[in-house]
């Protein structure tokens, strides 16, 4: 009946998150958090992973309220891991099944960006040298290499047996067969860019989202057999912690507003605040709940990456 139909794509039913359950690393902050708040406002229950239990705790505390005031079902609960050793891997997902008989989605999201470099001013090998090779140590191009592209190749694996069983728990039960059990991985435009100012000037970071990108699309083919997707989103600029150090509020929102810092251009800006002020040239949390809404409750896209770059990459060469 056509009355059947309207309801089956109705945002109330097609958005309603009752019954899932997600991990979030990086999920107490900056995009971690809009992915967090969005997926426990439609009804989730969110495990945030970070490195510190206390900061977790707090800001699942001030959302678990303000869910509770506004009559949400959805909460957030924080785990504090390592989420570059496959050791913690292993004891995170652990922790998870000793909480809940099933995962329904995990997004690999946390991420650091270190190893900046200035662009030298002389076009000769000794000042390329001196800006790329010797002002970059080791241990700070692997630290960056573990959290962004290793750490979330051991998560993905250390949580199969939690998405599999979603195909059977999470079917039976609230969720239905309305979402298929997932990994989402957080790249970044930078993944694709040729112009490192997209980047913040870090090679490392380039390295690694790149890394992560290519992941996404071979564990997408490679779990196949299991029924478990992988896809993953690209963000350009957001204003948060990584982006605008110190601009944080107590609820985890960016207050930036010296836009003039970045150090490339975004063409499609926000509107002005109500308060008046420039357009800004970021995305916005709402920008990045819509796309987690769409991939969390999309059955038909499976190994692929979303860019959400307020058409940066238009402006700087790429290869997406």
């Amino acid at each position: 009946m056509a009355e059947a139909i309207l309801d089956q794509v109705h945002v109330s039913n097609m958005f309603n998150l009752r019954g899932i359950v997600a991990v979030v690393t990086g999920g107490g902050s900056g995009i971690g958090l809009m992915m967090s708040t969005t997926l426990m406002s439609n009804g989730a229950t969110v495990y945030i992973i970070g490195p510190v239990q206390a900061d977790l705790d707090r800001i699942a505390k001030i959302y678990n309220n303000a869910a509770v005031q506004s009559g949400k079902d959805g909460r957030m609960y924080g785990l504090a891991g390592d989420i570059r050793k496959k050791k913690e891997a292993i004891r995170l997902a652990e922790e998870v099944g000793s909480r809940s008989p099933y995962v329904t989605v995990l997004f690999n999201n946390a991420g650091i960006s270190e190893g900046r470099f200035e662009r030298p001013k002389e076009s000769t090998a000794a000042a390329f040298q001196k800006a790329y090779f010797t002002n970059l140590q080791e241990e700070t191009f692997d630290n960056v290499m573990h959290a962004n592209a290793t750490g979330p190749y051991w998560l993905t694996f250390a949580f199969l047996p939690l998405l599999e069983k979603w195909k059977e728990a999470g079917f039976s039960g609230i969720g239905g067969r309305k979402f298929a059990p997932q990994v989402i991985m957080t790249s970044s435009m930078n993944g694709w860019t040729k112009d490192p100012a997209t980047s913040g000037f870090s090679f490392p970071y380039l390295y690694s989202k790149s890394a992560i990108g290519h992941a996404t699309s071979t564990l997408a083919h490679e779990l196949l057999p299991l029924g478990i997707r992988v896809n993953g989103i690209a963000p350009g600029l957001f204003l948060t912690e990584m982006s605008a150090p110190g601009s944080s509020d107590a609820l985890g929102q960016s207050q930036f507003t010296d836009f003039d810092k970045f150090k490339f251009a975004v063409p499609c800006t926000q509107p002005p605040p109500e308060d008046g002020g420039l357009p800004v040239p970021a995305g916005f949390k709402t920008d990045m709940g819509a796309l987690v809404l769409f991939l969390v409750s999309n059955w038909f896209v499976n190994g692929e990456t979303v860019l959400i770059d307020g058409g940066t990459l238009l402006l700087h060469p790429s290869s997406y």
